[in-house]
């Protein structure tokens, strides 16, 4: 079911979608916010500029913009970043700083490539993604938690060895190999056959609904179980966990695996969730957008899920737009992702906590 094509004033939606911008600016930099209305003015800000961008981009043209498409694709992008900002949350919120995201999806997405087109089987390919991301993780854990390497510095550093590794074994392995199998979409009964909808949400693939019910086990794993109890109490005062006998390190290591296998069904994503194919770093910077949704979602599971949407929106915005042959260049259209990330999370900056000992690496008798 198609929606009514909806027919707007745009001088009128773009001027107030301003003021409301404006009134949103000018309460944040007063300073007079406090609870739950900084939230709230910043929620009225992004939906005002939204609102007012797509008036102003949609005006006078041919198309109209498509709603159903832009929802579809806005929950494909966003799938990998969901599986992504888990994987972050569980690392940061154990006192790991995680920059190697992009890494392990890169990781994941060339194993489930190679394995998948290899042996014709996506339960092979989510194996193999799962495997390759996690083995990253314990890289990370190995040298961030054994060694104490800086972890930002580290993050960067598997980052560009992933990126590398990949992009030789690509040339030499997977030019001749077949596409890996992709999966189908399942309809949901009775929620599926909901007008518009149900189309849109209830009929996606398998990774979606794996999306969906990981923000629910997350979710339960840090905030109604002992092992989430102790993540959270290592990431924020870890001398003090570790004298009522929580082992520091040992829960970091968990942690950070945990969060790595989150990460290989976000990498699989690109893959086994789109055609098949690989190319070189086809994550494009996903893991840094995941990254920033965990700073967005202030290392809470369900927020930084939400983040994670809110840039897959973007992300599909840029490829809504382009048949509407609006009057900004094509590559602006393919930055706005990576605009709004940077804006998003400066603005944060200053206003929002990570957990205390965040990349503050622990040895024992030494705090």
């Amino acid at each position: 079911m198609k929606l009514p094509i909806l027919t707007v004033p745009g001088v009128p939606v773009v001027a107030i979608s301003a003021l409301l911008c404006l009134l949103a600016g000018a309460g944040f930099i007063s300073g007079r916010l406090s609870g739950k209305w900084p939230a709230i003015a910043g929620t009225i800000a992004g939906l005002a500029l939204i609102a007012g961008f797509l008036t102003w981009a949609a005006a006078d043209r041919e198309l109209p913009f498509q709603v159903a498409n832009q929802f579809a694709g806005t929950i494909a992008l966003a799938t990998p970043l969901v599986f992504g900002a888990l994987c972050g949350v569980l690392s940061e919120r154990s006192g790991v700083v995680n920059v190697a995201i992009e890494g392990q999806f890169l990781a994941a997405a060339f194993a489930a490539a190679i394995v998948g087109g290899t042996t014709q089987s996506i339960l092979a390919a989510l194996i193999a993604a799962i495997f390759a991301a996690t083995l990253m993780a314990a890289v990370l854990a190995l040298f961030s938690l054994k060694y104490l390497v800086d972890q930002v510095v580290l993050g960067v550093v598997i980052n560009l060895l992933v990126s590398g590794l990949t992009g030789f074994f690509y040339d030499e392995l997977l030019q001749n190999t077949s596409p890996a199998p992709v999966l189908s979409k399942l309809r949901i009964p009775l929620l599926g056959d909901i007008p518009f909808f149900g189309t849109v949400l209830f009929n996606q693939n398998l990774l979606v609904y794996l999306g969906i019910l990981s923000v629910i086990v997350v979710w339960f794993l840090l905030y109604r179980t002992k092992w989430g109890m102790r993540v959270r109490a290592v990431g924020e005062h870890p001398s003090a966990a570790d004298t009522v006998g929580i082992r520091v390190i040992a829960t970091r290591w968990s942690a950070v695996l945990v969060g790595g296998a989150f990460s290989g069904l976000g990498g699989a994503a690109f893959i086994i969730a789109t055609n098949g194919g690989f190319t070189k770093d086809i994550t494009v910077g996903k893991g840094f957008i995941a990254l920033a949704a965990v700073i967005m979602g202030r290392w809470h599971p369900v927020l930084a899920a939400t983040m994670a949407l809110f840039f897959g929106f973007v992300l599909q915005l840029g490829d809504s737009l382009g048949p509407l042959r609006t009057p900004m260049p094509s590559d602006f259209l393919g930055m706005l992702p990576y605009i709004a990330t940077i804006i998003a999370v400066a603005g944060l900056v200053g206003r929002v906590r990570p957990p205390a000992a965040d990349g503050i690496p622990y040895v024992k008798g030494h705090h």
